[in-house]
């Protein structure tokens, strides 16, 4: 019963977020975890039938002793089929295998993102302020301006397309 509890106590949609798991990995979780509550269902259902049969209590009602000899005959010969589920336990433990390799790719690929999401954030919080940077250092850090500057320097273009649209004429004159 402590596991019932557990599982209750799981916030499984929680879980895949902060993990970040793939639609496949969560598709298939999901669906084990019906078939598994299907499962417990129908034997809790099967085990709270009774499992005897009085024989005593049909022989006091029905009139026909020899279908109540019959029967209890046939009960005494029952044997129940025994079913090979090897396949099905193969099957699981493929499925578990795969599970856990996508699980362990997920992890590592979450791990490789956050590397980098902190190398980022590290390079931001090392960053100078956008106000003490000069022309000449954003120039160098993305050389396409400064050739862009040069090319409307040479066709004699004073002004940056689509700025006074923008910004207006502060022209007084």
């Amino acid at each position: 019963m402590a596991t019932k509890a557990a599982t209750a106590a799981v916030d499984f949609a929680r879980i895949y977020s902060t993990l970040g798991l793939g639609k496949e990995t969560i598709a298939a979780v999901q669906a084990f975890r019906k078939r598994h509550s299907d499962a417990q269902r129908i034997h809790a259902q099967y085990a709270s039938q009774p499992t005897t049969v009085d024989i005593a209590h049909y022989r006091s009602i029905l009139k026909n002793k020899a279908v109540v000899d019959e029967v209890e005959k046939q009960l005494k010969d029952f044997k129940p089929v025994v079913y090979d589920v090897s396949a099905q336990l193969k099957a699981i433990e493929t499925f578990e295998t795969k599970a856990v390799a996508k699980a362990k790719e997920t992890e590592e690929k979450i791990d490789s993102e956050l590397k980098e999401l902190q190398a980022t954030l590290a390079n931001i919080e090392e960053a100078r302020p956008f106000e003490e940077l000069t022309a000449e250092e954003v120039g160098q850090a993305h050389p396409r301006i400064l050739q862009a500057v040069e090319e409307m320097v040479k066709k004699g273009k004073w002004t940056v397309p689509g700025y006074r649209e923008k910004f207006g004429d502060l022209n007084l004159m």
